[in-house]
């Protein structure tokens, strides 16, 4: 019986497509760490979070390299670690997850999805040329989220909600400055071991800077629920859907691997009013739906304009 069912599984899955499913993987799942982070920073410092959630999942593929006996980083490819560690996870990935604390899922989702912009007005700042439909898609962008921010405009005077943005905003930018960086410096490495050194760094200098302002509470103080987000995130946000990112990654076109940008968004705003009732109305829904087609452009402008043989940075 078990053999038959491994048979239909195996079948199933040629047929769609291992690489397929490992897209789909990855939409759905990081989509839900949005919220798996929400519930974890109730009861928690968020950047406590984010420290335990790295330095676990980051000793996890360690210890599975250190037993493979996997050569180490030498040289400049310690200063693109060290620097991705600081962008994409230090400051990415902690000030995230510190921004959800005080919006919704959903919102830090939907701005966590607008890398493509911070990347378009990087590479304007950098002196590179950005086509018309370039410009046509951070248009779309911008309207889709003046109407998603439309009914949270009273919400503004809050400075908690003020704050929220902000952090979230920062995080955003960052992640667009560590794509960059990927993109034109990080040195030819196995990049699960570089994501794993990456994690463990961030996680240090986060326990750093939380005993450094002792915004940290002690372990013994933080609730099940939590450990249970952390676990989460650790488990099918650091570990598996990294692993099927880079996978698909590797195995599908750029145009087809980047999907799963356009899904985490819908995937977080859908379940977070599911699970824990936010607002899903039609203006989040239309504005959200306006800015993923804002997002579209942008990536399918870059993706052009490289095809046609001119120097631009390729966004995922």
């Amino acid at each position: 019986m078990r053999s038959k069912i491994k048979t239909a599984i195996k079948a199933k899955a040629n047929f769609i497509g291992l690489p397929v499913l490992a897209l789909c993987w990855v939409g759905f799942f990081w989509g839900t760490t949005w919220l798996a982070s929400k519930e974890g920073v109730k009861h928690m410092p968020a950047l406590q979070l984010a420290g335990i959630r790295q330095f676990i999942a980051g000793s996890l593929y360690l210890c599975f390299f250190l037993f493979k006996k996997a050569p180490w980083p030498k040289g400049k490819q310690w200063k693109s670690i060290l620097i991705l560690s600081l962008l994409n996870f230090v400051l990415s990935n902690g000030l995230s997850t510190w921004g959800v604390k005080y919006i919704s899922s959903g919102l830090g989702a939907i701005i966590g999805a607008m890398v493509p912009v911070w990347i378009v007005f990087i590479s304007i700042f950098n002196g590179e040329r950005i086509t018309r439909l370039a410009v046509l898609g951070i248009l779309v962008c911008f309207g889709g989220v003046c109407v998603v921010f439309y009914e949270h405009l009273l919400d503004f005077l809050q400075p908690d909600f003020q704050f929220g943005i902000a952090l979230s905003v920062i995080a955003t930018i960052t992640w667009a400055f560590g794509t960059l960086y990927t993109k034109k410096k990080a040195a030819s490495f196995n990049p699960y071991f570089s994501l794993g050194l990456q994690m463990f760094i961030s996680s240090i200098s986060l326990f750093a800077f939380i005993g450094a302002t002792g915004t940290g509470i002690p372990l013994s103080e933080i609730p099940a629920n939590s450990w249970w987000s952390i676990a989460y995130l650790v488990i099918f946000g650091s570990i598996l859907t990294f692993i099927a990112f880079i996978y698909a990654l590797q195995k599908l076109p750029t145009e087809l691997s980047s999907v799963y940008a356009y899904i985490n968004p819908i995937v977080a705003v859908v379940l977070g009013s599911l699970i824990f009732g936010e607002p899903l109305t039609t203006a989040i829904i239309f504005g959200g739906s306006v800015t993923l087609i804002g997002l579209y452009l942008i990536n399918f402008a870059m993706r052009k304009k490289k095809s046609n043989g001119e120097s631009i940075i390729e966004v995922n």
